[in-house]
């Protein structure tokens, strides 16, 4: 690295944030227990010792790709409710299988093969690290249904389940793990699943 890489400064939100990504795109390609923070410095383009102070140590970066991982996840189920039609269910149903298959890192085969995303998704490739994962990912995505996609439909539709919290984190949770032990289980599975655990109303042909 030469002395003028070393000489560029950035603000501080900036450079923590490329070395997320930087460290994100690395625990992608191969995995987190193959990643130290000389290869996260390296693509940064800045020294070892830069990366330790903006993050301390591999945990908190584990951690902050984690959140960033969410935060996308978040959004993009954010951006999937405003743009559902009120009353097309199988639609939604459709769409949401489609944002989860973006979304969770899946177990790779032997030979490198399987269903890829158009965003390579970090490699959580630690029994720990997939649970950290899991769970922050749930709680995350179950709080923001709460607010948006759960009142909207009892709006609309009787809510046929009870302990309506309780029901979406057992699906989500278990979507998370199909998806990602089971990539190749085919949507219209996923999507009988979710209307069997919701027992979704049929779909309001006023949508269509």
């Amino acid at each position: 690295m030469s002395n003028e890489q070393r000489r560029v400064v950035k603000a501080p939100d900036v450079r923590r944030d490329e070395i997320v990504d930087a460290a994100r795109t690395l625990f992608a390609e191969q995995g987190v227990r193959a990643t130290t923070f000389q290869h996260v410095a390296d693509r940064v383009g800045v020294t070892r010792g830069l990366v330790y102070h903006y993050v301390g140590d591999m945990e908190t970066l584990v951690g902050l790709v984690i959140d960033a991982c969410i935060d996308d996840f978040v959004a993009d189920l954010r951006a999937w409710d405003a743009a559902r039609r009120p009353g097309d269910v199988d639609g939604a149903v459709v769409e949401c299988v489609a944002l989860f298959r973006r979304h969770v890192p899946t177990r790779r085969r032997d030979d490198g093969s399987g269903p890829r995303t158009a965003t390579p998704l970090p490699r959580f490739d630690d029994a720990a690290l997939s649970v950290q994962f899991l769970d922050r990912a749930v709680e995350a995505l179950v709080d923001t249904l709460e607010v948006t996609t759960i009142p909207a439909y009892a709006a609309r539709h009787t809510i046929e389940i009870a302990h309506v919290r309780a029901t979406f984190v057992v699906l989500v949770h278990g979507l998370i793990a199909l998806v990602r032990s089971q990539p190749d289980t085919p949507d219209d599975v996923l999507a009988t699943l979710v209307r069997q655990t919701l027992r979704l109303a049929p779909n309001d042909p006023a949508a269509s």
